[in-house]
């Protein structure tokens, strides 16, 4: 089963194994990180499950789209590794993804 290492606002990391077919946002969720809110459940529709993505990683992700790109727009955030946990779907090609979760906007 394929990793992933999430790192928390306090700065505490944690690997957990996931499940393919999953969205970063759902294994984050579903592993007790209550600091992600994924208000909008996954729709794309707010920014409150807002990640940085590891660098190397960045090529092994989908392309962002215009809508996820609109929302991480509008956090005070956003940087060059800005993503929308929501928006990753994890499979076995991104074992070792490393996130951290973003400051609440």
């Amino acid at each position: 089963m394929a990793k992933l290492t999430v790192t928390n606002r306090a700065g505490q990391e944690q690997s957990i194994e996931a499940d393919n077919g999953l969205t970063v946002m759902e294994i984050i969720r579903d592993n007790g990180f209550d600091e992600l809110l994924a208000l909008c459940g996954g729709c794309c529709s707010c920014a409150t499950c807002h990640v940085y993505v590891d660098d190397s990683f960045a090529d092994k992700l989908p392309t962002i789209t215009e809508d996820e790109n609109d929302l991480l727009d509008s956090s005070e955030h956003r940087t060059p590794q800005s993503r929308l946990s929501c928006q990753i779907a994890f499979s076995d090609a991104l074992d070792g993804l490393k996130v951290t979760i973003a400051p609440e906007d």
